[in-house]
C-alpha cells in the first residue's frame, strides 16, 4: 500500500487490542486510521484451524519466539514466551478460551483510584464486543464482532473430570463468565459458528478493512515514536528495510502488547531515566514504571496415564483416525481438528476459607512435553493449573537502542513465599481430584510430577523444574495514579499529549483467568474514550 503523510489515528499493533481500536476508532468516517503489524498477513491456513496453534506457536513467520532470561525462581530456566506476530497477534495463535476474571478484579483496579473501571463499568463492553451463542442476558450480548461458542466435543474423560471436581466440593458452573466464576465447567470457546478461529483480525479487522478511512500495513516494524515536546506527532516505522516517518493529527494507540510496548516507549524516550540514558536515548518523559509490574500466569501440568484408549494422544497416534479427523474437519468443519487448548475449566480455591477463587485449571484430554513435538505415545491427560493472582511480579528492559533487538524478559516466577505455597497447595488439590470416585478408576498412574514427590519442598522443587507459562503476560505500563504508573485512568501516557497504551500492558493486576477477552475488552471501553475526548476537544473549540 502506499503511506498517506499524515493520519489522524496511528495504531501500533494489530493484536488482541489493535484490531479492535482499528475497527472502533474507523467507525468515523471523518477520521483517517492507519493500522500497522510488525507481523505478516494471517493467510497461514493453521491460523484459521482451532487446534492449528500447534503449527504457529514457534513459528518465526507467526510467533515472535520470545524467550525469557534465566529465572531463579524456576532454577534458572529460560521459557519460551510465544506472542503473535501477525494480524490479530496472539488472538491468532492462542488456545481460544473466552475467560473474563472475575467481578472483584476490576473493582480491585477502580479501588486502586482508576475512575470508570469497576466490574460494573466494563461489563457494557464485555457484552458489546459479544455475539455469544448461548444468547442475550444480564451478562452476555449478541450482535458483536467476537463469536463466542460452546465446546461441541463432550468426551468420556472430561465428564469424569467435571464429576470428580463434584465429588471433592467444587460447584458445577456452566458459565464461568455469568453470575460467579467459582466452579466446574466446559470452557467457552472464540470460535465462529462455522467451526474457525474468530481472532480480532477476523472479527473486528476484516469487516472494517472495507472503510475506505482504514489502511493497514503489515511487516512494518514502529523503530520509535516522534515528540514536538510532550506531544506525540508521528513515528517512524521500519517497512521491508526502508525508514518512514509519519505524521499523527490527534492521537498514537500503542496496542503492541505487553513485551512491545514497554520495549516502544523506551526506545522513544519514555522510561526510567537512568536506563535510557545507558542506552543512549534522549529522554522525552521520565517514567521509572515503563517496563515493570510484570504479571504472568505460572502453569504447573500433572499428566496422567490412563488405562482406556480414550484421550486424543490415541487418536492423534493412530494413522488411520488422524486421517479421519483431517477429513471430518475439511467436509464438516466438526471434530477434534475444533478443538481448543483446553476443554474443562476449574475455578476454585487452595483453602476454603479464602473469599474467592485462587486457582485456575485447564484439563487437557492429552498430553505432550511441548505442544510443537507432538502427543505422548501412550494415553493420558493434562490437568493444568495456575495461580490466579500472583504477587511476585518482574519486568523488561532494553538490551540495546536497537529496535530490532529482543528485550531482556525477567518474570521472576515464585520469588514469594505465597506464590511458592499456592504452587505445593494447587498440586494437592489436583491430587484430590484424581481420586475422587469419578476418576480413579481410569488412572493407570501418575506421570508427573509422580508419586515419588509428596513433601511439601519437593512439590515446590518439581514446580521450579517443570512449571511453564500459560502465555499471559501483563502489566508492563500500569494504570494508576502512582509513581510506578504509566497511564492514567482513560489510557493516557503520564505527562505525554496524544499518545496511549491499550492492551494487557496496562492492566495494574493481572486478572483472575485468561487474557484475551478483557485485553478486547480494554481495548472497547478505550475506543469511547477516545472518541469522547476528540468529541470534548472540538466543543471546546467551538
Amino acid at each position: 500500500m502506499s503511506l498517506q503523510q499524515a493520519y489522524d489515528y496511528i495504531v501500533i499493533g494489530a493484536g488482541s487490542a489493535g484490531c479492535v481500536m482499528a475497527n472502533r476508532l474507523s467507525e468515523d468516517p471523518n477520521s483517517s486510521v492507519l493500522l500497522l503489524e510488525a507481523g505478516n498477513k494471517d493467510s497461514n491456513p493453521w491460523i484459521h484451524v482451532p487446534i492449528g496453534y500447534f503449527k504457529t506457536m514457534h513459528n518465526p513467520n507467526t510467533d515472535w519466539c520470545y524467550k525469557t532470561e534465566p529465572d531463579p525462581g524456576i532454577n534458572g530456566r529460560r521459557l519460551e514466551w510465544p506472542r503473535g506476530k501477525v494480524l490479530g497477534g496472539s488472538s491468532s495463535l492462542n488456545g481460544l478460551l473466552y475467560v473474563r476474571g472475575q467481578k472483584e478484579d476490576y473493582d480491585d483496579w477502580a479501588a486502586l483510584g482508576n475512575k470508570g473501571w469497576s466490574y460494573k463499568d466494563i461489563l457494557p463492553y464485555f457484552k458489546k464486543s459479544e455475539d455469544q451463542e448461548r444468547g442475550a442476558n444480564e451478562y452476555h450480548g449478541v450482535g458483536g464482532p467476537l463469536q463466542v461458542s460452546n465446546i461441541k466435543i463432550r468426551r468420556e474423560l472430561c465428564d469424569k473430570f467435571i464429576d470428580a471436581a463434584e465429588q471433592v466440593g467444587i460447584p458445577r458452573n456452566e458459565d464461568s463468565n455469568g453470575e460467579t466464576q467459582e466452579g466446574v465447567g466446559y470452557f467457552q470457546l472464540t470460535i465462529n459458528r462455522n467451526g474457525t478461529r474468530c481472532s480480532t483480525a477476523v472479527g473486528f479487522l476484516r469487516p472494517a478493512l472495507k472503510r475506505p478511512n482504514l489502511s493497514a500495513q503489515t511487516n512494518a516494524l514502529v523503530e520509535r515514536i516522534e515528540f514536538d515536546g510532550n506531544r506525540a506527532v508521528g513515528l517512524t516505522v521500519n517497512i521491508k528495510g526502508i525508514s518512514h516517518t509519519i505524521k499523527c493529527n490527534k492521537e498514537i494507540v500503542l496496542s503492541a502488547g505487553a513485551i512491545n510496548s514497554p520495549q516502544t516507549l523506551m526506545l522513544s524516550g519514555i522510561g526510567d531515566q537512568d536506563e535510557l540514558q545507558r542506552h543512549n536515548i534522549p529522554v522525552v518523559k521520565h517514567l521509572p514504571g515503563v517496563g515493570k509490574n510484570l504479571q504472568d500466569h505460572l502453569q504447573i501440568r500433572t499428566i496422567y496415564k490412563v488405562n482406556k484408549p480414550i484421550t486424543l494422544n490415541d487418536e492423534v497416534n493412530n494413522p488411520i483416525r488422524k486421517v479421519m479427523m483431517g477429513l471430518e474437519y475439511a467436509l464438516f468443519r466438526t471434530g477434534p481438528l475444533t478443538m481448543a487448548a483446553s476443554q474443562v475449566c476449574i475455578f476454585t480455591k487452595t483453602d476454603a476459607a479464602m473469599e474467592r477463587p485462587d486457582i485456575q485449571y485447564h484439563l487437557q484430554p492429552l498430553s505432550a512435553d511441548k505442544p510443537a513435538d507432538g502427543t505422548h505415545r501412550f494415553s493420558a491427560f493434562t490437568a493444568s493449573v495456575c495461580q490466579l493472582r500472583p504477587t511476585s511480579t518482574g519486568h523488561i528492559e532494553l538490551k540495546s537502542n536497537n529496535p530490532a533487538d529482543y528485550p531482556a524478559i525477567h518474570p521472576n516466577y515464585l520469588a514469594t513465599e505465597e506464590d511458592q505455597k499456592t504452587a505445593i497447595e494447587s498440586i494437592k488439590v489436583t491430587r484430590n481430584i484424581i481420586n475422587a470416585p469419578a476418576l480413579k478408576p481410569l488412572i493407570q498412574e501418575e506421570h508427573e510430577p509422580g508419586i515419588q514427590h509428596q513433601t511439601d519442598e519437593e512439590l515446590l522443587e518439581y514446580a521450579r523444574n517443570r512449571a511453564t507459562t500459560i502465555y499471559h503476560p501483563t502489566g508492563t505500563c500500569k494504570m494508576g495514579h502512582d509513581d510506578m504508573a504509566v497511564v492514567d485512568d482513560r489510557l493516557r501516557v503520564h505527562g505525554i499529549e496524544g499518545l496511549r497504551v491499550v492492551d494487557a500492558s496496562i492492566m495494574p493486576v493481572i486478572v483472575s483467568g485468561n487474557t484475551n477477552a478483557p485485553t478486547i475488552m480494554i481495548a472497547e471501553k478505550a475506543s469511547d474514550m477516545i472518541k469522547e475526548d476528540a468529541a470534548q476537544t472540538v466543543a471546546q473549540a467551538v
